[in-house]
């Protein structure tokens, strides 16, 4: 299937590793220029030959910034891709029922919600221009929101209910906001030492290959394994592509099978 991605421009966030990561690769696979975000760079990025930017999107400037420096190289902008999530959460915050204090959900709010907010902002004039789309990725949890940190599963919350709201508003202009929500996805904020798998084992004292196994049943994902983030990168490119004109002001959930009821 030609997903008429060939040539457009596509800016991803949060790049270096993961789901962001994978939609760099798969849109390139389509043949799209991209420009991948990230604090830092990786090997595996450098691999993938896309034009680097580094950007640290939880500043109040840094969204702006990193779209005017895109659009300074090229003012060409097809498809943004709000990939940039989850941030640092200290262990006791991962096991406090209310996610943190006031300084852990500003941070996951800046990073979570107004990055997108301000990405999206500063690169209206150019999405209007190309009529473009915008793919915002959100979590599981905001649907289940027991499920990880309240500081988070919020923050998502709050950026799932901002995309349908603006998909409203600017489908007038040509632009499809949607969101692609995942389920448990093996990436480094869940699985990896520092993650939320790894906080939670040191805690508990457990092992952290035991703690996702668990997490894998207790969520009931029928499959029972983790989602691979090529996947959900599959699903940000069918979003992003022309050929789904009517795809818009959706969540598309990824969750092998863990929401047991309608998103």
């Amino acid at each position: 299937m030609d997903l008429q991605l060939s040539g457009r421009r596509v800016l991803v966030t949060g790049a270096s590793r993961g789901i962001g990561l994978a939609a760099v690769q798969a849109f390139l696979a389509e043949g799209a220029a991209v420009t991948a975000v990230s604090r830092n760079g990786s090997p595996e990025l450098d691999a993938t030959g896309a034009t680097f930017l580094a950007a640290d999107l939880a500043t109040p400037e840094g969204p702006r910034r990193m779209i005017e420096e895109a659009l300074a190289a090229d003012p060409r902008l097809d498809v943004l891709v709000n990939n940039a999530g989850g941030g640092e959460l200290p262990a006791e915050a991962v096991l406090d029922p209310f996610g943190g204090e006031d300084e852990v959900w500003s941070r996951l709010l800046d990073l979570n919600l107004y990055a997108p907010v301000r990405a999206i902002r500063a690169a209206m004039p150019a999405l209007t221009e190309s009529r473009g789309a915008v793919v915002n990725v959100g979590s599981e949890s905001s649907l289940r929101p027991h499920s990880a940190p309240l500081s988070y599963s919020a923050a998502k919350a709050a950026l799932n209910a901002f995309s349908r709201g603006l998909a409203e508003k600017v489908a007038a202009a040509g632009i499809r906001v949607n969101v692609v929500t995942p389920g448990g996805t093996r990436t480094r904020l869940l699985t990896g030492e520092d993650g939320v798998a790894g906080k939670v084992a040191a805690a508990l004292g457990a092992d952290r290959a035991t703690i996702v196994e668990n997490l894998v049943r207790e969520n009931g994902m029928i499959t029972g394994s983790l989602i691979e983030p090529a996947e959900i990168a599959r699903v940000i490119v069918m979003l992003a592509s022309p050929t789904l004109p009517n795809a818009v002001g959706s969540n598309w959930t990824v969750h092998a099978g863990s929401l047991k009821q309608p998103a």
